[in-house]
């Protein structure tokens, strides 16, 4: 992952401490021919991070979002404080500190200190919010659990880094754009890094998953955390772009204004079900009208070759 923005809050591995410091990117050896590619692996997406934070936000200090909370909750906080975009720490700042959240933080914690593998890499699970900041966002993709297989989720939804077997759903969102456009370039990697910084937040329902055990992490607190991100876009902007693939993602989206919002929904991309109308639904189009109406640049959509 890698991001160009302006507030974006300090990624460098040397900024993590204390609870982050426990969270350490899992590693996987890898064949000879793999490390002679120029793809991004999951270092590189690190280092990719750490490339584009903006002076301005080497300057301010995290923390001072947080001068009324005690020591265990700051330490709680620490991967919240040294990972996340500041612009987005300082709209969820009130929403980190509740009850649940800690909860959350604290079972986290206690996964890994019981050596669980976690995925995506605990410094990767906030890239979402690096590459597309509350103030950049145009369009909301929504999915569901990150994939749970080493060397795949980096903290986009349906987004795997290069090198990565494309995974069927993204497979079948490909297939769709190009039907909608046939200039459209397929690509031959699963990695929407260019997607997100043009303001495609790509967020799923949880942020987290022990490895090779889809939906572990459900009900812990990521889902009260993840509305709160989508009750912050429908109140505080305007004319933003949600698509709602399956019928989790439009039960998740239920209550966004259609009045101040343009909602598109469609069956998931999902080979279980995307033969049911997902291929004809339009949406990638649907969302540069939309934007074009309203005054906002389009969506380059045929930007991953």
């Amino acid at each position: 992952m890698k991001r160009s923005r302006e507030n974006e809050a300090p990624t460098s591995n040397k900024r993590q401490t204390s609870l982050l410091s426990m969270f350490k990117p899992v590693e996987k050896t890898t064949s000879t021919a793999s490390k002679t590619t120029d793809t991004p692996t999951a270092e590189s997406n690190d280092n990719a991070l750490d490339e584009h934070v903006d002076s301005s936000t080497k300057q301010r200090n995290p923390k001072d979002l947080f001068k009324n909370v005690d020591q265990e909750t700051l330490d709680l906080l620490d991967l919240e404080i040294n990972t996340m975009n500041y612009e987005w720490l300082k709209v969820l700042a009130p929403e980190l500190t509740k009850p649940y959240f800690l909860k959350l933080k604290r079972y986290l914690k206690a996964e890994v200190a019981a050596k669980k593998t976690i995925f995506p890499p605990l410094n990767q699970i906030y890239s979402w919010s690096n590459f597309t900041p509350p103030s950049k966002v145009k369009v909301v993709i929504l999915g569901q659990d990150p994939y749970h297989n080493f060397n795949q989720a980096h903290g986009l939804c349906f987004s795997v880094i290069k090198g990565v077997k494309v995974p069927p759903s993204l497979v079948n969102m490909y297939k769709a754009l190009k039907i909608e456009n046939p200039d459209f370039k397929i690509p031959t990697h699963g990695y929407l890094e260019e997607w997100a910084k043009q303001g495609v937040l790509l967020l799923n329902t949880s942020l987290s998953v022990e490895a090779h055990k889809a939906g572990s992490h459900a009900n812990q607190g990521w889902e009260q955390f993840t509305d709160a991100i989508i009750k912050y876009l429908n109140e505080k902007k305007a004319n933003i772009v949600f698509m709602l693939w399956g019928s989790h993602a439009q039960k998740k989206g239920a209550r966004i204004n259609k009045s101040k919002h343009h909602v598109l929904t469609s069956v998931h991309p999902s080979p279980l079900s995307a033969h049911r109308g997902f291929f004809e639904c339009g949406h990638f189009t649907k969302a540069n009208v939309y934007l074009k109406e309203n005054g906002n640049e389009e969506i380059n959509w045929n930007c991953l070759v």
